[in-house]
Formats: structure tokens, sequence, C-alpha cells
């Protein structure tokens, strides 16, 4: 009727009578209980009731027309290309092989990993999704938790033989260690907590790097103490290559898909954050101890696929 701005104009646009349109009017202003119309032999106006009312009958609609993508959007089989980022070894080492059983899943899909030593700009930089390692995350952006991780403090048996072991976070800067600026990580600067003490320590040694798979070789020659995350060292950990030190002393560095707009308006992304969450909470016991010593046999058993000979 507002837009038609008379009877048989609304009642031609809806396949229906002058008459109907006319009732049903009618009952919505007894059910209200306020005049919808003014109504003489010559034009038909909205009252200013009239007014609020079509106004949140409009707003009414398009959340129903919005609903209705969204959930038409979530139903359909997810295509196209995906944008994910991650950091260089976690990308590689984990983030990669469970992309590939993805598309093997959903072979509409067509997914492109870029892994970068720095924090992504998500949006900014136009990818879908960014699988990251520790929890400082930007308010305007959304995250799904997808496993509990850790970052501990570990070095060769010859290295302690050489050098020591630290009894207190305040001697690691005595020590060599291995600094890494990777991503979110502060140059130099390691944050510990022990139940609910916290200890920040800077810390310096004769090599650094960019890469956390470089900085896990050097603690593994004996070239000093790296703080590293447990899905990272845990094989090493668990053959003795490594030693945990200061084991109550940890970084919390839990591992997050993060995206710039909610699930339910990308099919693809949805469906990326849901696999990602299945595999990690199948494999979130190897991330809490000591890590699997294949990654790959991990994620197998985690999709349910039988290991090959």
């Amino acid at each position: 009727m507002v837009r038609k701005a008379g009877f048989a104009a609304a009642a031609q646009a809806l396949a229906a009578s002058p008459a109907y349109v006319s009732k049903r009017i009618r009952l919505l202003e007894q059910e209200l209980g306020v005049p919808l119309l003014h109504r003489t032999t010559r034009r038909v106006t909205v009252t200013d009731q009239g007014e609020r009312v079509f106004h949140w009958a409009q707003r009414i609609l398009d959340d129903m027309d919005q609903l209705l993508q969204e959930v038409a959007v979530t139903r359909r089989e997810p295509q196209g290309l995906l944008r994910v980022s991650s950091s260089f070894g976690f990308g590689r080492n984990v983030v990669a092989p469970v992309l590939s059983r993805l598309v093997q899943r959903h072979p509409g899909l067509q997914v492109r990993l870029e892994v970068f030593d720095r924090l992504v700009d998500v949006a900014g930089e136009g990818f879908d999704l960014d699988v990251r390692v520790g929890d400082e995350i930007a308010p305007h952006l959304i995250a799904r938790r997808l496993a509990d991780n850790h970052r501990v403090l570990c070095a060769a048996p010859d290295y302690l033989a050489r050098r020591g072991t630290p009894r207190s976070p305040a001697e690691l800067p005595a020590h060599d260690c291995l600094v890494i600026k990777e991503r979110d990580h502060p140059f130099g600067v390691w944050r510990l907590r022990a139940g609910a003490q916290e200890e920040t320590v800077k810390v310096t040694g004769p090599l650094s790097a960019n890469n956390g798979e470089m900085v896990v070789q050097w603690a593994v020659d004996g070239c000093g103490i790296a703080l590293r995350s447990l899905w990272d060292v845990g094989a090493h950990l668990e053959a003795g290559r490594l030693v945990q030190l200061l084991p109550e002393w940890f970084q919390e560095a839990n591992i997050w898909a993060v995206y710039p707009t909610p699930l339910e308006r990308s099919a693809k992304v949805r469906v990326c954050v849901e696999f990602l969450q299945e595999y990690f909470g199948s494999t979130a016991s190897g991330l809490r101890g000591a890590a699997p010593t294949s990654w790959s046999r991990c994620l197998e058993r985690a999709m349910g696929i039988e290991p090959t000979s």
C-alpha cells in the first residue's frame, strides 16, 4: 500500500482483489489499535503511526531476506578460491597437510596457502583465514580457538653439560638464548608463567633468526636455549635430543583460526574452520604433551585414513 499509494495498485502487485487488501489492513489496524491510513474518496495517505509500522515491517522483511541468504550459503557446497595464511613452520608442517585433506573432501575448493614471518592483516591483504599460534588477536577480527598449546624452554644435553642448567627464569639472561623474531613474538623478550606467577625476561645470544625451524635445529645442535611450542619440539623431547628446562614455566600460545567476517557468510571459510577444528580436536593430546612422532600419521588417524605400509 505505501509503495503503490492505492488499494487497486497494491492488489494488482499481490495478485489479489482490492477488497482482500482493504480487509487485511483493517484487521491489522484492529490488532494494533491505531489507524494506519487516511482514506478519502480521492486518495489514500499514510498516518504517522502507519509510517512507523511501515519502517518496522521493512526492517523485519530485510532481516528475513538476510536470514534466508545466510542459510542458503551455509547449506551450499563450498566452492572457489580460499586464501589461507600461516607462519613458516606451523604452516608447512601442520596446516599444509590438513588443507590437502580438506581439498580431497571438498573438490570444489581451491586453496592457496601462504606463509609469512610476520603477522598478517587478514582483511587488508585479502585473506579469508589466518591459522596462527599465539593469543594476541586484534579486536576487529573474529577468532575460534582450535587447540590449547604452550611454548616450553628446552636445550640439548651437550649445551647443558657445558653451561649448566638454569634454576629460575632470572638465570636465563646469563645463558646463550636462541632469539627469534617470528610474527607477533617480541624480539628477545620471553614472557613466562608458572601458575599465578609471571616473569618477563630479556634474553640474548649469539644466534637469532626469523624462522622457528632454524632455531629448533640450533637448539638440537647444542647452540643454546630455545622457547618453542610443544607441537614443534615434542618429538625432540621424546627422543632425548632436547631436554625441557624449568618445566613449571611456560608461555601460553594457543592455536586459533582468525577471520574477518562471520562464518555464516562464507561456506568455504566455515567448512575450512570446522575441518581444522575437527583435526585439532582429534590431536589435542599431541599438542598438550609430547608431540606425535609423525604429524602426517596423526593427521591420518584424525581423518580416519588407514596408514599405508
